[in-house]
């Protein structure tokens, strides 16, 4: 049995599970489509994600994703936290704001998160994916004896090598051109900066496992050429952030839709992890400042702190 047919899908569409963007409305529309739609649970603790998950079901019978962060839990560290908010505080004193006393870990990684692993283990989703890394086996062992077949992004060969050592059923390659944030395993270790197209010819070829191509993947032409790659299925999100069903809102949708959309930067000021996004006055303070950013998810702490200070003064971008 293929990939697609052990995921219930009769198109090679997988909806990206984009935080804050993709609902559980939107993860059904393309299940029920014959896609594979996915949730992102990476910002959520076991509450909130079970009520998603239990959501999704209550829309499709088909089989969907639920998407998971697995990055190195990291330590605090106080002096590097205070110089990064002290750096932001003209920024936020310009929208009448004053930055967070200090920064917290608002993400719990799911190699430390047994709530999280319990709840999925309780309701099995059909299918769990991973973004930054890895857990460790016992977690996917659990998951698969639950019944949950597993994915997991990649950006380079030697990510996928460790995949594919790990009983994962496919691998997703993330070529540099994606949106949001990057998959790097090690996000301070050197990048291969590899397209959609290179590193998905390089998996399909030098990978074991069936290979789902992402990044920079908006219309049909797109997604043909990575099948012709290799590839069993393309991993859309950009493309599907306009749909009514995400929960973007009009200032979102109509910077996708503006001359802004061709201009994006990858920058680790809005979170501490490397991020592509559209640029604008944040991305541009963040080339300039001299400062190291302290480890995910702490500085995301700042960057919506700030984001929630702009919107409040009416700055959108």
């Amino acid at each position: 049995m293929s990939l697609l047919e052990r995921l219930g899908m009769s198109l090679p569409i997988v909806q990206a599970p984009m935080a804050g963007v993709s609902t559980p409305e939107l993860a059904a529309s393309v299940s029920n489509a014959g896609g594979l739609g996915s949730i992102a649970l990476g910002a959520s603790d076991a509450t909130a994600a079970r009520a998603m998950i239990e959501e999704v079901r209550a829309r499709t019978t088909h089989p969907f994703n639920v998407n998971l962060f697995v990055h190195a839990p990291v330590k605090a560290e106080p002096m590097r936290e205070a110089a990064w908010l002290e750096a932001l505080a003209p920024i936020f004193r310009g929208f009448a704001a004053e930055p967070p006393g200090g920064l917290r870990t608002i993400y719990k990684s799911f190699v430390e998160d047994d709530e999280m692993l319990a709840m999925l283990i309780d309701l099995a989703p059909p299918v769990v994916s991973f973004h930054f890394g890895m857990p460790g086996i016992d977690r996917i062992s659990a998951l698969k004896s639950a019944g949950c077949a597993l994915l997991a992004t990649a950006t380079s060969l030697a990510e996928a090598e460790v995949v594919a050592g790990a009983r994962i059923d496919g691998v997703v390659a993330q070529g540099w051109e994606a949106g949001g944030h990057r998959g790097v395993f090690d996000p301070d270790a050197p990048d291969d900066r590899l397209g959609t197209m290179a590193l998905t010819r390089l998996l399909a070829v030098r990978c074991p496992l069936p290979v789902i191509a992402a990044g920079g993947i908006m219309d049909g032409h797109a997604i043909r050429a990575v099948l012709d790659l290799g590839a069993v299925a393309a991993q859309l999100g950009t493309a599907f952030i306009a749909c009514p069903e995400s929960s973007a809102d009009e200032a979102y949708r109509q910077a996708l839709a503006g001359p802004g959309a061709e201009h994006t930067v990858m920058t680790r000021a809005i979170s501490g992890r490397p991020a592509r996004c559209l640029r604008n006055r944040f991305t541009d303070w963040g080339e300039h400042v001299e400062l190291v950013a302290p480890g995910y998810p702490m500085t995301y702490d700042a960057g919506k702190a700030l984001n929630a200070a702009a919107r409040r003064a009416g700055e959108t971008g």
